[in-house]
């Protein structure tokens, strides 16, 4: 079949790679020049979430002080995102949360198979490290996490329980003063350069036969029982017979559609009638060269509670959270300088605080984006009633690694293949779910 991808970030080039894989011609349309600009561009850098990484659960939004929780709520909340913010609260609830990390795990472990598949064939570099290490200040904290820490158990997901003084000889960055609660390390779990690796996966995809429209806006989707479309605008600069901006629009015809659009998704949607409940949640990183090597950690540190993530990539540091819950409508407006101080604020104080002087964060690079994030902490992987048109979405702040097995599941369903995961899976990442 003749599939198009909408979406050139990490999870439309995985579902690109998918859907070759099955045998389609596909073609990927992206609003900027080139692929991982979006969410992709800021990733934190790790590759697969944990129970202790995913953003929903006991530790999440306990309270409302940035402080306490990393998470900063933008002034003008309005009905719906109280309501979501409510809802997502219900997953605090250690059996909630249980069930709800359940039916995503599947999703995670074929996740890790695609990414080792992709590793064994091409042996791609894209800066891996291995080694995450998530840090408590306080008991209470550790307490919280007790649920997390359990369905690693469980899974037996590989892992080691330290003491302060066993958080410190495992990463020597971290001062013991203040003192801390304890840690937990993940010692097999991975860090890399998502976009990075998204790139590189889309010159496999380019070398294999796949099309890439760059620069291309989609205005609107077309969908019917025969055949589906996307309406392309003109290209940046383009001018028609008179020397004045074209309007033209052109029409890409194909046998299915996957958006895979990130923030872009529910407006695409919308012009079909289509109305999901995601919220938009604005995650902050700051990229700043080493400043003394012997201070710079070897493997990532995560404060857990805040969900601020400090990897080292090569010879600089990434340091990526301060999230910041806004409502819908004020989303796509720039955040005012008061709350981008108040963000980076909290990744610099953690830098300080956990791995100080590794980063010379007076040189860094700041930059945020908007990650979709569902009421109930699961993407959006599904077909739609259009029978031509489906969904790959919302897969939030830990996204490479759900991405990636997303991206199979969503193409055994254009194939009309059976997905390799649990029905229950399935069922839980449908939109009627909502």
């Amino acid at each position: 079949m003749d599939v198009i991808v909408i979406g050139g970030g990490i999870a439309g080039i995985a579902t690109a790679y998918q859907l070759r894989a099955n045998g389609h011609r596909v073609c990927v349309v992206e609003r900027h020049a080139t692929v991982a600009q979006g969410a992709t561009y800021g990733h934190g850098g790790s590759v697969l979430p944990s129970p202790l990484d995913v953003w929903f659960g006991p530790t999440f939004m306990q309270t409302r002080r940035a402080a306490k929780t990393g998470i900063l709520f933008k002034p003008g909340f309005n009905s719906d995102t109280r309501e979501f913010a409510k809802q997502l609260a219900q997953l605090q609830d250690p059996e909630r949360f249980t069930g709800q990390y359940a039916a995503l795990r599947p999703l995670v472990e074929m996740s890790r198979d695609v990414m080792t598949d992709i590793d064994s064939r091409y042996a791609l570099d894209y800066e891996q490290r291995t080694g995450v290490l998530h840090v408590f200040r306080h008991e209470r904290d550790l307490e919280l996490a007790q649920s997390a820490i359990a369905l690693l158990q469980r899974y037996e997901t590989p892992h080691r329980m330290l003491t302060p003084g066993e958080c410190v000889a495992a990463e020597p960055s971290i001062p013991d003063d203040p003192p801390l609660a304890g840690g937990v390390l993940l010692g097999d779990a991975r860090t890399a350069n998502c976009p990075l690796f998204t790139k590189l996966l889309k010159q496999l995809l380019e070398d294999g036969g796949v099309q890439f429209q760059l620069g291309r806006e989609v205005t609107a989707i077309r969908a019917d029982a025969q055949r589906a479309a996307v309406e392309l605008g003109p290209r940046a600069g383009e001018v028609d017979g008179k020397g004045r901006k074209s309007r033209d629009v052109e029409l890409i015809g194909a046998d299915a559609i996957v958006v895979a659009a990130g923030t872009g998704t529910p407006a695409l949607l919308a012009t079909l009638g289509i109305r999901l409940p995601l919220h938009p949640l604005r995650l902050h990183t700051l990229t700043a060269p080493i400043a003394y090597e012997e201070r710079a950690p070897h493997i990532t540190v995560v404060d857990s509670v805040k969900r601020i993530t400090m990897t080292r990539i090569n010879q600089r540091m990434r340091v990526t959270g301060g999230a910041v819950l806004e409502s819908v409508a004020k989303a796509h407006k720039p955040m005012t300088e008061s709350m981008t101080r108040r963000a980076l604020a909290l990744l610099g104080q953690a830098t300080h605080d956990w791995i100080p002087g590794a980063a010379k964060v007076s040189a860094a690079r700041a930059w945020d984006g908007i990650r979709l994030v569902s009421p109930d902490g699961l993407p959006v992987v599904s077909p739609t009633a259009h029978a031509r048109l489906f969904i790959n979405a919302a897969h939030g702040p830990a996204g490479w690694g759900i991405a990636c097995g997303a991206a199979k599941v969503v193409a055994a369903m254009v194939s009309g293949i059976t997905p390799e995961v649990p029905s229950e899976t399935v069922s839980a990442l449908r939109m009627d779910r909502f």
